[in-house]
């Protein structure tokens, strides 16, 4: 009997990923989504028209809107954005022994990860898949890297042998909280690299913030739990680097945006920005134990660039003070 695979969501990290796996025949792989259209495509023609419409997809690779398939044991991947993860699972039943792994980056209900939500719904082992992964990547066949955040060997062993033989790569971290909380930090200060980069055309200037910039995430993922040896898997330096240095990155992008004065609420809400919304959740929660935001010179300028009357062409000049 072939292994099911299950995504939660058929947008691009999930279409590419399925697809990649789908390569694998024996693996039944699905991908689940509320979009009727998608699934048609897929289904009918093998292409996703709406996030990869001129990549012909493996003719193995399912989609449905069914969402009972996840009545079946499966491994389970969720793949959808994080500020929905909880409530969407709150709604659906999974078998018992689905192992199920998030993909999603960002903060789920009351300031806790989402792998923290989920854990505290069912009983299912929970983990967590983060690292420097494109979509467009993935699909093209170019070789990858996650970290599997979990306490468990057998549970990373397990997923190191769903993708063996594929061009993704895993490395192994038993700290879960700090991969999720890397994969949120890493795109509050992919922000402050664009708004540098759109201001200054100095590669001196650019690693110089970017350094800053890591020695503040390696102070609150200890402050906030994590381990400073997860710093050091893909989900840490790797995915931070992808995400403050590339262009196909939203949170990066976001950064130029504000940094060239383009930045307006409507483009806020057109585009998916984890990084924002974790800049006011970091920042409560620093209010609430009683610590000044102002020890974390990067955080404190965003939060008030997001949250005031502030004049981007002091931001870079207010860090170097």
């Amino acid at each position: 009997m072939k292994q099911k695979v299950l995504f939660i969501g058929a947008g691009a990290i999930a279409t590419a990923m399925g697809n990649v796996l789908a390569k694998k025949r024996d693996l039944e792989v699905t991908l689940l989504t509320i979009e009727e259209d998608v699934a048609e495509t897929i289904t009918k023609n093998h292409v996703n028209n709406k996030y990869f419409p001129k990549l012909g997809l493996e003719h193995h690779l399912g989609c449905s809107t069914d969402f009972s398939m996840l009545e079946m044991e499966a491994i389970v991947f969720i793949a959808i954005p994080s500020v929905v993860t909880v409530d969407f699972l709150e709604q659906k039943h999974i078998h018992s022994a689905s192992v199920v792994v998030n993909l999603a980056k960002g903060f789920g209900n009351e300031r806790r990860t989402i792998v923290e939500c989920i854990r505290e719904r069912i009983s299912n082992p929970v983990v967590t898949m983060k690292g420097p992964s494109f979509a467009r990547e993935i699909i093209n066949n170019q070789p990858t890297a996650f970290t599997i955040g979990t306490e468990s060997d057998e549970l990373f062993q397990r997923l190191d042998n769903l993708f063996s033989g594929t061009t993704i790569y895993l490395d192994h971290s038993s700290d879960v909280r700090g991969v999720e909380m890397l994969s949120i930090l890493k795109n509050i200060y992919a922000i402050a690299v664009g708004v540098v980069d759109a201001q200054f055309e100095s590669p001196n200037l650019k690693f110089l913030v970017f350094t800053k910039a890591f020695k503040e995430m390696r102070s609150l993922l200890l402050l906030f739990g994590g381990s400073k040896k997860t710093l050091f898997n893909f989900c840490g330096i790797g995915d931070f680097a992808l995400t403050a240095l590339n262009d196909l990155s939203r949170n990066r992008t976001l950064g130029l945006l504000i940094g060239k004065g383009f930045f307006t609420d409507y483009i806020s809400e057109k585009v998916v920005l984890e990084g924002r919304i974790a800049v006011n959740i970091f920042y409560e929660e620093l209010k609430s134990r009683d610590i000044d935001p102002t020890k974390y010179p990067i955080f404190n300028e965003l939060y008030k660039v997001f949250n005031t009357e502030y004049d981007i062409s002091e931001f870079v000049g207010n860090l170097l003070k």
